[in-house]
């Protein structure tokens, strides 16, 4: 059957860690629609590269391509779909021929991208004018967004494959007890290394500041299933300790979504916001941590106190997660955004999704836990 999308994809030039749910996103879109793949290898290190970004930062609709030998589309399609990092990555749009013309229609979508930064990107934002719809991970940057770039912009949040992360069928032992990736308090890391020295808690942490990965596929698997083991996951929302760059703003980070369907309990600050009340609604979905808390020991063993308060919340977490938070129910949000009906693949993901969650809820989580080291 002949593909109706293509997914231009970056897979080949960026390995960051950042980008690898990117990646995950793509190949699950593969799976449950008709898709080609357009992922040149661009030199990114290049001076080439470089060059045309700076340029594109200061002159609009810059002609320079970040690459000497463009790339061309040579089918039509119903359907063009990127997805971006940040605004920058449109740059890579000059090494792409013909993209607009062979696509009825185009939806890009952006990852990161705060209010607070459209005056820096204000050159390319004007490429997103080229999309008939622009898709957003952040839900307070979609009005504001919508009336500067006058196209549509709709609001769809992060997600995860739902179906990787599950412990199920196999039940891992939660021989992890803390884990945390990513940006952190410094003050709440202090005190979780001062437990793994006094009561010997098992704390998995960020240990160097590294952006790429060897194989982005793999390390997916490495995260989920190292999630998979842990009883309990640090989270913030994004860019918590960066206010310089997000202002205002309070956004939700992929941790809460990544956590949660490992079936592991989140800890953490809780997004002042109604559109996190609306995706993770049911009871101790996240026990709040305020950020820069020095009182996670009292909440470890608050919780440890608690076996069926656990045991539910995990159970809960998974089922959830793959009843709302896999890959697919966001690819079925774009499709309905741009007039795309869904091939029959989707829904039997989805269906997939709905077997697991049965038996998860039939089970129990939590049997093959390890007692807590905490006490």
């Amino acid at each position: 059957m002949k593909a109706r999308t293509l997914i231009f994809s970056q897979r080949n030039s960026f390995k960051a860690r950042y980008r690898c749910p990117h990646y995950e996103f793509e190949n699950t879109i593969a799976e449950i629609d008709s898709v080609d793949f357009l992922a040149p290898h661009f030199d990114v290190k290049s001076r080439r590269y470089k060059l045309a970004t700076r340029i594109a930062f200061h002159i609009p609709d810059s002609l320079l391509s970040p690459v000497k030998n463009p790339v061309d589309v040579k089918a039509d399609y119903d359907l063009f779909f990127m997805i971006c990092g940040d605004p920058a990555d449109l740059v890579m749009l000059k090494s792409v021929q013909h993209w607009r013309e062979r696509c009825k229609t185009a939806v890009c979508l952006i990852d990161e991208l705060w209010i607070k930064g459209f005056h820096g990107f204000r050159n390319y934002l004007t490429t997103l004018k080229r999309f008939d719809a622009v898709v957003l991970y952040y839900s307070n940057t979609v009005k504001p967004l919508s009336e500067r770039i006058e196209r549509k912009c709709v609001f769809v949040p992060p997600a995860v494959d739902a179906i990787r992360f599950c412990p199920y069928p196999l039940e891992p032992k939660r021989v992890l007890d803390v884990l945390s990736f990513g940006r952190r308090s410094e003050v709440t890391h202090q005190k979780l290394l001062s437990m793994v020295e006094e009561v010997g808690l098992f704390y998995l942490y960020d240990t160097a500041s590294g952006h790429d990965t060897i194989d982005p596929s793999e390390h997916r698997s490495s995260i989920a299933n190292v999630s998979k083991r842990a009883r309990y996951c640090i989270v913030n929302p994004a860019l918590i300790d960066a206010p310089e760059i997000r202002g205002n703003q309070m956004e939700i980070g992929n941790r809460y979504f990544e956590g949660s369907a490992a079936g592991a309990i989140l800890l953490g600050e809780r997004p002042d916001s109604e559109v996190f009340a609306q995706l993770f609604d049911w009871p101790d979905c996240l026990i709040h941590l305020p950020y820069n808390s020095a009182n996670i020991d009292r909440l470890i063993h608050e919780l440890d106190e608690q076996p069926e308060r656990q045991e539910n919340i995990q159970r809960t977490n998974v089922t959830q997660a793959l009843l709302r938070h896999d890959w697919a129910y966001r690819w079925e949000s774009i499709l309905q955004a741009v007039g795309l009906e869904p091939l029959p693949q989707l829904a039997n993901r989805k269906q997939r999704l709905r077997d697991l969650a049965t038996v998860v809820m039939e089970s129990g989580l939590s049997d093959r836990c390890i007692p807590a080291c905490v006490g």
